[in-house]
């Protein structure tokens, strides 16, 4: 790695542009409230001295108009090495406009975007300028659609564990009569080596939720992910203090800022805490939610995007949950990205050889794919 020089001390930004791709699912998909057969991804590219840093948002491609009309002129012209100076006068640029939502998802892109350029500046792996707390990341395989029937469930699922992946997740909600019976093909599907995972994405009351869960522990699930609205605190805290152990209750992937996961947190309401990084304002974000977690000595577990998350939580200090590996952003980052990350003994490791998030987007299957 090279010492840092001169140019890159003095660098400055001068261009930030985005794009939006939408993927076909390579089937239909459903959770415990929605159903979609496509995934838009927003990408964004900020420019220096010839070097141009890239992040990313699955959002719509409202995010990238965002970007181009509102962000960029806050974004042009500062230094490359203080984002988080950017990253502030981003969020007032924004602020008649709304933050949360779109707005949170474009500066998620932005951020994660000047970080990747910061560190190819500086020629090192972002996981290397953040400050590396591990060597690897253990991932949970998830996916298992209530839209899949049971072949296709247990094909998945058997998949991951095969592969060595020690965790999967399936989403349950969206046919309560039937979650049970479908948790029953998932557990005999993987056996009784593997964590089984649940997430109903907010689908049940707090009384249903707290009936399943009782079910669930009997039948060794071990997580329960957004068993009510994440946005039900003192419902998601009833399920945390009632659900029998080793069950634990996770939420946080719908924070947009560090006040929301404060929130969460002083309502003692999850026992792992979700942060995603496309969402939450990106790596500047993502980071503070880890650093909110340690406070309240709880573990983080990165939502989806493995490809961004890997860094963060390769430099995450305090305790760490194992990471998302979703089916839908594997696909689409292994299409779009070179050097997408790959797994090995059931975890994701940085190649320390790529600068920044060591990712280059491949621009002849991206233009596949142009929204």
């Amino acid at each position: 790695m090279s010492a840092i020089s001169e140019p890159a001390i003095g660098a400055t930004v001068e261009r930030l542009s985005a794009r939006a791709f939408t993927v076909a699912t390579d089937a239909p998909e459903q959770d415990g409230t929605i159903s979609w057969d496509a995934t838009t991804i927003v990408v964004a590219q900020v420019e220096c001295d010839g070097v141009a840093g890239i992040g990313y948002t699955y959002s719509e491609p409202a995010a990238a108009s965002v970007i181009e009309s509102k962000l960029a002129g806050a974004v042009r012209g500062t230094s490359a090495l203080d984002v988080p100076r950017t990253w502030w006068a981003m969020q007032r640029e924004v602020r008649n406009a709304g933050r949360p939502g779109i707005c949170a998802a474009a500066i998620s892109a932005v951020d994660t975007a000047l970080w990747d350029l910061k560190a190819r500046l500086l020629d090192l792996p972002l996981a290397g300028l953040l400050g590396a707390a591990r060597e690897s990341v253990p991932i949970y395989g998830s996916g298992g659609f209530t839209s899949y029937d049971d072949d296709r469930l247990r094909r998945q699922l058997s998949g991951w564990v095969g592969e060595g992946i020690g965790a999967v997740k399936m989403k349950i909600g969206a046919h309560a009569g039937d979650d049970l019976r479908r948790i029953e093909v998932a557990r005999d599907a993987i056996g009784d080596g593997a964590e089984l995972f649940v997430d109903a994405n907010g689908a049940y009351q707090r009384k249903q939720a707290l009936a399943l869960a009782g079910r669930v522990a009997e039948m060794g699930v071990t997580w329960f992910e957004e068993p009510v609205s994440s946005d039900d605190l003192e419902g998601l805290r009833l399920l945390r203090d009632r659900v029998p152990a080793p069950v634990r209750i996770a939420a946080g992937e719908y924070g947009y800022d560090g006040r929301y996961f404060r929130r969460m947190l002083e309502a003692g309401a999850v026992d792992v805490l979700q942060a995603d990084a496309t969402r939450c304002m990106g790596v500047t974000g993502f980071m503070q939610a880890a650093a909110l977690a340690a406070a309240f000595e709880l573990p983080i577990s990165a939502h989806t995007a493995p490809a961004l998350h890997l860094h963060t939580c390769i430099a995450v200090g305090g305790a760490l949950a194992p990471l998302e590996w979703f089916h839908d952003h594997v696909r689409i980052e292994s299409m779009l990205f070179e050097g997408a990350p790959r797994p090995r003994n059931g975890a994701i490791a940085v190649d320390w050889t790529r600068p920044g998030l060591g990712i280059e987007l491949n621009e002849e299957e991206a233009q596949r794919h142009a929204a």
